[in-house]
């Protein structure tokens, strides 16, 4: 029983961003309803989407979302209003004729940018709404624009004071996540020189790693938003993002130069060496993923070092003894470009090293120490 009651805390609390979000979002409907009651706003629903939908997953991206549904709203407002208001649309044909001059060239934008896919809907609800009830297509407009700000200042506000989500602290789990993956392809990568591919389980990590990545880029402009708004403080995420872009860029080159298992007699030289040191670069990101995620030191580097200094020696000594002489052309082009793809990837891991360090906050007190240290001097 208390072995499961732990791994259900373990279960939630690894959820706890999805968690924080439900609750944000409960909150935020609940308010916006009641104030929109408060005001006396004719239609509360709209009031409470918009603070449903502005309220995401980090400050960044509702930041993103609440102005884009601000912009649209009042566009689409004013447009379906003033299409409404100058042109005469009674009976069934002239409606449709409007309409459809409503919806035209927003629907156009919308394709151009997608962020003001709203306005589109807007419109069409500024210009139908009056012909269900008894009000003007100016009152419409006032009362739509009236309804989506309540709805978005509270969506923004429940966001910031509510269990606020930064997009900091999600972008050292996203990046963990890709560390892993890629940790996992290039250790699936370099086993295959001995015994041939999993081609299976490579293209579920290739497709695990694309996803990876493209949460990483959303993540990383989020944070970048607050970071410009001023909402949170700490380093760049462009270093980050190109180091971690790099290092799947040399998993990609490792995995051309690796289609096919080497021939026996260089199997035999290499399978320990490679053995090593598809270890310690995968040890090395999978410890690198944990640092960031647990706000922890970078790994030491030494054995990466150490076991490519090791893989060159013994590549360096086949060579001497004519065993790469024979191979077959393509096959020499692969071996070669295996070698320089696995010192690229050196560099870009000790690249990923003083990331790790900026990130992290033992490097930041680190250097709040030294700096204490050398004004104490």
């Amino acid at each position: 029983m208390t072995s499961f009651l732990k791994r259900t805390a373990t279960r939630l609390w690894s959820r706890k961003v999805e968690m924080g979000l439900g609750v944000r979002v409960t909150a935020a409907a609940f308010a916006a309803l009641a104030l929109a009651i408060t005001l006396h706003l004719r239609l509360p629903l709209w009031a409470v989407l918009t603070a449903i939908i502005v309220t995401q997953m980090s400050v960044g991206r509702s930041l993103k979302v609440t102005r884009e549904y601000l912009i649209g709203t009042i566009g689409g407002a004013i447009y379906g209003g003033a299409i409404a208001i100058l042109i005469p649309h009674h009976g069934e044909s002239a409606l449709l004729a409007v309409l459809v001059l409503a919806v035209a060239p927003l629907a156009f934008l919308a394709a151009i940018n997608p962020s003001l896919n709203v306005a589109t809907v807007t419109a069409i609800i500024v210009l139908l709404l009056p012909t269900m009830g008894q009000m003007s297509p100016l009152e419409s407009a006032i009362d739509r624009i009236l309804e989506v700000t309540v709805g978005a200042v509270t969506g923004l506000l429940v966001s910031f004071l509510v269990l606020p989500s930064r997009a900091y602290g999600q972008i050292r789990v996203n990046a963990a996540r890709v560390l892993n993956l890629l940790a996992d392809a290039l250790q699936e990568l370099l086993a295959g020189l001995t015994r041939g591919r999993d081609n299976d389980t490579l293209h579920a990590l290739q497709d695990g790693i694309g996803h990876a990545i493209s949460d990483l880029n959303a993540i990383g402009a989020e944070a970048e938003r607050e970071r410009s708004a001023r909402l949170s403080h700490g380093p760049d995420t462009g270093p980050l993002l190109r180091t971690v872009l790099r290092l799947r860029h040399d998993v990609v080159m490792i995995g051309r130069a690796t289609v096919t298992p080497l021939p026996v007699n260089l199997q035999s030289r290499l399978a320990q060496p490679l053995a090593r040191l598809s270890e310690a670069m995968t040890s090395y990101l999978k410890a690198s993923a944990e640092a960031l995620r647990l706000d922890a030191g970078a790994p030491a580097f030494l054995p990466v070092q150490t076991a490519l200094e090791a893989y060159a020696a013994e590549v360096a000594a086949m060579r001497r003894e004519g065993l790469t002489r024979g191979l077959p052309g393509d096959m020499t082009e692969r071996f070669f470009a295996l070698g320089f793809s696995l010192e690229q990837m050196r560099q870009n891991l000790g690249d990923l090293e003083r990331r790790v360090s900026e990130w992290t906050d033992r490097s930041a007190s680190s250097s709040k120490k030294a700096e204490g240290a050398a004004g104490t001097g």
